[in-house]
């Protein structure tokens, strides 16, 4: 785990989310030639200002119904940092249909791809940037027909959205994004975004279909996956295994061909497989088409361990950020509303150097809404960074 930068006063004392996120808007809307509003003369709320009032529902606690924001809409200090007028419930509902959720996925790259975490301690590690792939379910509305699937575990009818991550290991931050119902299979969305050189890291579900390593590798990317128990790995060439990667609990590695059966064992791709003992997990097996020259077996350990970063950030966007109440119900909405959070993670992080826990987050409300002076946000979050930075210690230590 790499150590944190400490959080410095000037980079928070003229730092405003909304400002800094209605500036961004603005920008891109004038790069691709989006106009500031809507051609309709009798539409006057503009496209930053809805999705800055978006945004504002986002991060404030007391606000979490569309009501609630219209009616916060007639204050006149919201009018003035946030929407610039007063925003009927119609209008913001009309304006989902004409933001395309695409500005927003644009927007949201840009700023993933501005901020830069602290480098890696063991600098074999920033050999690749590490992408580990997944996704999370957020439950839908039962009137959310458009995002109904399947069956619920006791047979009712079952709505979800999914939100489709990578996330950059090494810098702690999401990186690729998309938004799509829950029925859409992880593996497909997974391959729509993939990147040429890229190298990611994914659970055993990624794991099931072995022709995507092939295609993987074909696509020059580099990759760090776990097999299911039910992997048939059939052993070319045994590996050595170093007293560096005995100390990390791997306890076998070799060039396998996966599968039972013989003609795509014969057409699948020629893969290394590590064995990794765990005190919870029992035995994982790991499978890279990189060699041991370039990713050690410990190392292949120690990037899989890494995955659990992502799990965090999504308990973070519904735990912390607050982000299980929809505040839109189209398509288009939710998908605003989950990139509108994934880009005020971004904005969070980027002005205190990391994610702000619970605490940290309260206190950045609590500021904003001028109940703590910047003195007293500031002693806050050094404190919560000394307690955050402590369980890190403790937590590599013990690793």
């Amino acid at each position: 785990m790499s150590e944190l930068p400490p959080i410095a006063e000037a980079d928070l004392r003229e730092w405003r989310l909304l400002e800094s996120f209605g500036a961004r808007v603005a920008q891109l809307a004038e790069e691709r030639g989006v106009a500031a509003s809507w051609s309709d003369p009798r539409r006057h709320l503009k496209y930053g200002q809805y999705l800055s009032l978006f945004l504002f529902g986002l991060v404030n606690p007391v606000l979490r119904t569309v009501r609630a924001l219209s009616a916060a809409s007639r204050l006149e200090r919201v009018q003035r940092e946030v929407c610039g007028q007063r925003v009927s419930l119609g209008s913001f509902s009309e304006a989902q249909s004409l933001v395309d959720p695409g500005f927003l996925e644009t927007l949201f790259g840009q700023l993933a791809g501005e901020f830069h975490g602290p480098v890696p301690q063991d600098p074999r590690e920033a050999a690749f940037h590490w992408l580990a792939q997944d996704s999370s379910l957020w439950r839908a509305l039962p009137r959310m027909d458009w995002a109904l699937y399947g069956g619920g575990r006791t047979g009712a009818p079952n709505r979800a959205v999914r939100l489709h991550l990578g996330f950059h290991l090494l810098e702690d931050k999401p990186l690729v994004a998309q938004v799509s119902t829950g029925q859409l299979c992880e593996r497909k969305a997974w391959k729509q975004k993939w990147q040429r050189g890229a190298a990611y890291v994914g659970d055993r579900y990624y794991g099931e279909d072995y022709r995507l390593f092939a295609e993987l590798i074909a696509h020059e990317c580099h990759f760090v996956v776990r097999l299911c128990e039910q992997a048939t790995v059939n052993v070319e060439e045994e590996l050595e295994v170093s007293a560096e990667d005995r100390a990390a609990g791997v306890c076998r590695q070799a060039w396998v061909h996966l599968g039972a059966d013989a003609r795509a064992r014969q057409g699948g791709a020629r893969v290394r497989v590590v064995w990794v003992e765990t005190p919870t997990a029992g035995t994982l097996r790991l499978v890279t088409n990189l060699e041991p020259q370039t990713l050690s077996a410990e190392l292949v350990a120690r990037v899989y361990r890494r995955r659990w970063q992502i799990e965090c950030f999504f308990r973070w966007v519904k735990c912390v950020l607050g982000c299980r109440h929809w505040l839109a119900e189209s398509p288009a909405g939710v998908s605003h509303q989950l990139y509108l959070a994934l880009i005020a993670a971004v904005l969070l992080q980027q002005a205190l150097g990391r994610r702000p826990n619970q605490r940290m987050f309260e206190l950045i409300q609590l500021q904003q809404m001028g109940v703590a002076s910047l003195e007293e946000l500031m002693t806050g979050l050094r404190r919560e960074a000394d307690l955050m930075d402590g369980r890190l210690a403790k937590r590599r230590k013990n690793s």
